[in-house]
């Protein structure tokens, strides 16, 4: 029998061989207009086919030595047909761009990139992120003009949604999760956001009801993709913000493709034109880069690596600002001496394993190393006067302090420093099984956090020190207070912490009919797990489980509807910042915050002006528990780190989006939110983040008899949000609101080159596209302010709240390219 057995199988083997050498492979990207991967099309030759995945990646194998007709087809582009004969085992790369189908985009529908709207998710072009004007442009800039986002200060891409605050946002990066800095406690000192918009092919956004494969955090996801390269290209901009530059390629074997991405930022443009007058010398750069290997037809390797280099280099001289009334005008006149030196750096690298299995199972292996190296040293010291001003019209001194009704001093100190490092290692698997879809997560997080901080506050009012309010009221400067002189503020602490977290999910998706209608499933549960250890500290390990569901449906009407309701229960672990109360001591035992989520959304679509249009609409409502109370400093969150209090949000999103100009996106957006806390069963007040009304226009235009010359308009406004309370003090007792927000920013270009008109000859021939452009910042010059500043008149024992403003109005000028 073994003689029988082996000729048999050399003869199977040189059968099967020959046989695959009668094939061979076609692959590659299918791109859109604007070079985004396209998700879900179908290449099929005959009955055979396959479907391009989420990099717009495809792969299928025919028959060799014959011509064979390839089709491409989607069902928002036009379909593609190309015939090929190719080599036997010859691997032929192919990269079609597929034209949009302006007569099937409008739709709903359940299958292609649309899915993502039923799953609850927005989908962005990057490609406008890249032109929207904005003083901090970019992707969290275009957030800004979405209901539910509220983000009032320009210098800053810190937002919060729908009642949360900023700590409560997931940021993926090609499905790895990233981070920011700690210390920052001002947007201008800030820098440059993680995600770069010159090297992203696709956004991705959720503002709550999100799957159980998103991490735990409470209010929304940002999901970005960065794209593949399919050939060389280029692509610089120059303004007098900074300067950004891109560079990309593929190999001639169509294996190894990578992009890097390099940025500079200088933002004394607006503080410049600010109230302080300053010396100010900032350097925010960074460098980013996504490769890409494929070792087989089915594995691939991709590395994702950032440095970041943040400098802040601070020396305020004087400050005046007016407040009161018309009636009743003051100022505060400020001289400070001393300065501010604040650094952040960051590094960041991850290694991303993609390996399909099989047709119906795909695995993947994520390894990531964040560290980040935080100082905040600061020295200043401000004398101040409270005055009354001069209103006199025509007079040589308007404007100026004629009487002052007190004087002081305040002098602030810190030397703040932080060590992060933080690793993840995470496995996620993909299965499908007919119309059943099941994803699965486990990921290990070690946090090892090494902090000190040491900050005080010493307020001086005629010589006599204000006493911190922690202490016994005294009657200064009538009477003489002889305890001895205390910090208004003083924290000090040396932490050494380590967090280790083990999570993992496992959902289920399944499309289906009901009669003549579809619809689609997904339930799913997350489970956390999370150890506190260190020096001094108690070692505590806790538990949490989310279950969540979304169910969507698109009725078999002949109105283009599709309804959508999502819920579930979504814990957030602490993270470092939350542990640390306001004395700066490690609380090991805070609990997650936890929060039922209900949404009930709605998407309409149609023709209006024969042009398409969609209108998306979102009623949700939010209790959570175990919520840990904090205060706002510009954009510093500082937790009491204890779980004392219980609140509410709710609210509705509404977002009209189109071609309000043939050709171009345009949208209007509306949100209504209402958020408060109940901290030690005292009662309800406003949260930090109550934003009442939120209304937000992104609108792009062209003159039509010079259709280059393009204009973007940016336009926001928002009901003030509670401006906060001094350190230390009852928040109770502080439940004033600061002035509405109101922004519009302006953007004129001017495009010399692109697809519609490229040069062939002169020195514009290498530019697929060139621009030049004007920026107007803050068109109507609106004082916006972000917090107060409280001040105390010593006499009449009076505690000012002095408004702290924001940028003004600003020019810019801004030159595109791309090679």
């Amino acid at each position: 029998m073994k003689t029988i057995k082996l000729p048999l199988t050399l003869l199977f083997i040189l059968f099967a061989t020959v046989m695959f050498a009668q094939k061979a492979v076609i692959k590659g990207i299918i791109l859109d207009e604007n070079n985004v991967p396209v998700y879900g099309a179908n290449v099929t030759y005959k009955d055979t086919g396959t479907i391009s995945d989420f990099n717009g990646f495809y792969l299928l194998e025919i028959p060799s030595n014959e011509d064979v007709l390839i089709t491409f087809s989607h069902l928002t582009h036009k379909k593609i047909e190309i015939t090929v004969n190719l080599s036997p085992a010859e691997d032929y790369q192919l990269n079609p761009v597929m034209s949009t189908s302006v007569e099937q985009i409008s739709e709903v529908v359940i299958t292609g990139r649309e899915n993502r709207r039923v799953e609850g998710v927005l989908t962005i072009s990057p490609r406008l992120a890249q032109k929207m004007v904005g003083a901090n442009a970019g992707v969290e800039n275009l957030l800004a003009t979405l209901p539910g986002v509220n983000k009032t200060d320009e210098l800053s891409t810190q937002y919060a949604v729908r009642g949360g605050n900023y700590d409560e946002n997931l940021v993926y990066v090609n499905e790895i999760e990233v981070y920011r800095p700690f210390l920052i406690r001002s947007g201008q000192q800030e820098g440059l956001s993680f995600v770069n918009s010159d090297l992203t092919s696709n956004v991705d956004f959720s503002a709550g009801g999100f799957q159980a494969k998103y991490g735990d955090k409470l209010s929304s996801v940002l999901d970005i993709t960065y794209r593949r390269p399919v050939d060389f290209g280029a692509s610089v901009d120059l303004s007098l913000l900074g300067a950004s530059g891109s560079v990309e390629g593929i190999s001639k074997d169509g294996r190894l493709s990578g992009i890097l991405g390099i940025r500079y930022r200088d933002n004394s443009l607006f503080v410049e034109a600010k109230q302080t007058e300053t010396n100010y010398r900032p350097k925010f750069a960074d460098a980013q880069t996504y490769l890409t290997y494929k070792f087989t037809n089915k594995f691939e390797l991709s590395f994702l690596g950032n440095v970041s280099i943040n400098d802040y280099n601070y020396r305020p001289l004087t400050r005046q600002t007016n407040f009161g009334t018309i009636t009743n005008p003051i100022a505060l006149q400020v001289y400070y001496e001393g300065r501010e030196e604040d650094r952040y750096n960051t590094y960041f690298g991850a290694l991303k394993s993609t390996w399909v299995v099989s047709d119906n199972y795909t695995a993947k292996f994520i390894g990531s190393l964040y560290q980040t190296t935080e100082q905040e040293y600061f020295d200043i010291l401000a004398e101040y006067r409270l005055g009354e001003v001069n209103t006199e019209i025509g007079g040589e001194d308007l404007g100026e302090v004629t009487f002052t009704r007190g004087i002081g001093g305040q002098l602030t100190h810190a030397r703040n420093d932080l060590d992060a490092l933080i690793l993840n290692i995470e496995h996620k698997g993909n299965l499908a099984l007919e119309d059943n879809y099941i994803e699965y997560g486990l990921k290990y997080t070690r946090e090892d956090i090494r902090d000190r901080v040491q900050e005080y506050e010493i307020i001086d009012s005629a010589g006599f020190s204000i006493r911190p309010p922690i202490f016994p009221p005294n009657n200064q400067p009538y009477e003489p207070y002889t305890s001895p002189i205390e910090p208004y503020t003083d924290v000090r602490a040396l932490n050494d912490t380590q967090i280790d977290r083990i999570s993992g999910y496992a959902q289920w998706s399944r499309k289906t009919n009901v009669g003549n209608s579809e619809l689609w499933m997904n339930a799913g549960v997350r489970a956390h797990n999370w150890t506190v250890s260190g020096k001094n500290i108690t070692s505590t390990t806790q538990t949490v489980f989310s279950p969540r569901a979304q169910v969507s449906l698109k009725p078999d009407w002949e109105m283009d509807m599709l309804f959508r309701l999502s819920g579930g229960v979504y814990h957030q672990p602490p993270f470092y910042r939350e542990l640390r109360d306001s004395s700066g001591t490690v609380r090991p035992g805070v609990k997650a915050q936890q929060s039922i989520h209900i949404v009930f959304g709605n998407d309409y679509s149609f023709k209006m002006w024969d042009r398409a249009f969609r209108l998306n609409s979102e009623l949700y409502y939010k209790h959570l528990t175990d919520v840990n109370p904090y205060t706002l400093e510009n954009v510093r969150i500082r937790y009491r780190a204890n779980n004392n209090a219980v609140a509410y949000a709710y609210g509705l999103d509404l977002r009209l989006a189109g071609e309000f100009v043939p050709g171009t996106e345009s949208w209007v957006s509306l949100g209504y939110l209402k958020t408060e806390e109940n901290i030690d069963d005292r009662g309800y007040i406003f949260r930090p983040t109550d934003q009442r009304l939120k209304i937000g226009v992104l609108f792009q235009d062209y003159v039509k008899v010079i259709p280059s010359l393009k204009m973007y308009l940016n336009l926001t406004y928002n009901t003030g949000l509670p401006g906060g309370s001094p350190s230390y003090a009852d928040p109770y007792n502080y439940q004033v609101r600061l002035p509405d927000y109101k922004r519009a920013d302006l953007g004129v270009s001017y495009v010399i080159v692109d697809d519609s008109k490229l040069r062939e000859t002169g020195w514009l021939k290498p530019f697929k596209e060139f621009s030049i452009g004007a920026e107007i910042f803050n068109i109507f010059d609106v004082q916006n302010s972000i917090t107060n500043t409280f001040v105390r008149d010593v006499y009449t024992k009076v505690q000012y709240s002095i408004p702290n403003y924001l940028t003004p109005r600003v020019f810019n000028v801004k030159l595109s390219a791309k090679f």
